[in-house]
């Protein structure tokens, strides 16, 4: 007979007699999370979003490690569709490890890090203002050292997070990400007003995700791919699931997926596949077609249609809501999905082996 931890469970219990209690505490949190950035967050990203703007940058370069990148990547994304600015994700080693010296002038560099304390983030920021670039951090600690080397700061208040997997902090920073780039475009992003009620409902729905646990606990491989708004989703999900369950998730963009790494894809190893509702889901269609043809153990996180014609998956209820919110909501039935099979697999995703809350690369 197989045990599971209760959803949330009791914050007061031994440690050891609940493995995970804390992550699961904390993506219980989200929804709350969501709400405190739109009642008291929002005004403070809109001002620095304005202030910004006025300052007309030509170009973005966007800063991060680990979860941090992947929200960073989203990032990327609704900079160029949104706003038709040309974005790029930075190597820091260039700067820390060569003493590159690039001019950024006029140049908005927006380092995202929950901790704002990793030695190359801050070397690099501090780098890039010096070379002239505008720039901008966005962590869940405004008293960081990062905070301290950038001219702007966002928080993204998500209140400590003690788990090593990141979950209520990746949710904030795609959320306040999204308010200062609709800031940069004069916009109070009240189209996202509604995320916090259907997070709260996709938490309530612990047994559905439980239920595909089971199914893939004893996988030896997993293959995660989307397109679009959905891709960073996908990079996020595949990180959560090899840092807690140490199952190799490998994550691809539906397109690079049909440029040769589809050859390992067989009927044994799960395909998880992120469909956006939308034009993201659009462009994902013939690669589902060829992961079906091919007897793929398809699992599809979004609509019902999608999800109908899989060998399991994740209903999402997006029909409501705009593609480039529906990130916030994706990964949350992922982050549930890394957490059961963890614990169905006899592991703590509380304390992932090698792994420390700040990582300290230089």
């Amino acid at each position: 007979m197989t045990t599971t931890t209760p959803y949330p469970p009791d914050p007061q219990a031994p440690h050891n007699e609940l493995p995970g209690r804390i992550m699961a505490r904390e993506m219980a949190e989200q929804p709350a999370v969501l709400r405190r950035i739109l009642s008291q967050g929002a005004p403070a990203i809109h001002q620095v979003a304005r202030e910004i703007a006025a300052r007309s940058p030509r170009f973005v370069l966007l800063t991060a490690r680990g979860t941090s990148d992947n929200a960073a990547l989203y990032a990327k994304y609704l900079l160029e569709i949104r706003l038709g600015l040309p974005c790029g994700l930075a190597s820091m080693s260039t700067i820390t490890a060569y003493g590159a010296r690039p001019d950024l002038t006029d140049v908005l560099v927006v380092t995202v890090s929950q901790s704002g304390g990793s030695p190359d983030l801050v070397a690099s920021t501090q780098a890039a203002r010096e070379a002239g670039a505008i720039t901008l951090a966005v962590t869940n600690n405004p008293d960081s050292p990062l905070a301290g080397v950038s001219e702007y700061h966002v928080d993204i208040m998500a209140g400590p997070e003690r788990a090593l997997p990141a979950t209520k902090t990746y949710t904030a920073s795609l959320l306040a990400l999204y308010l200062f780039v609709e800031g940069l475009r004069d916009s109070d992003g009240t189209a996202a007003e509604a995320l916090p009620d259907i997070a709260e409902q996709l938490l309530d729905r612990q047994d559905e995700v439980r239920t595909l646990a089971a199914r893939y606990r004893f996988a030896e491989r997993m293959v995660i791919t989307s397109r679009g708004y959905g891709y960073p989703t996908a990079k996020e999900a595949a990180l959560k699931l090899m840092e807690t369950s140490y199952i190799p998730a490998l994550s691809y963009s539906g397109a690079d997926l049909l440029h040769g790494p589809l050859a390992m894809v067989d009927n044994v190893s799960p395909v998880i596949a992120v469909v956006p509702d939308g034009k993201g889901g659009e462009a994902l269609r013939p690669v589902l077609d060829r992961l079906r043809g091919r007897g793929a153990d398809l699992v599809v996180i979004g609509p019902r249609q999608q999800v109908e014609q899989a060998s399991a998956g994740f209903v999402l209820p997006t029909e409501d809501v705009a593609e480039e919110l529906q990130p916030i909501l994706e990964i949350l039935p992922l982050q549930l999905l890394a957490y059961e099979v963890t614990i169905a697999r006899g592991q703590d995703p509380d304390a992932p082996r090698a792994l420390a809350k700040v990582t300290e690369t230089r």
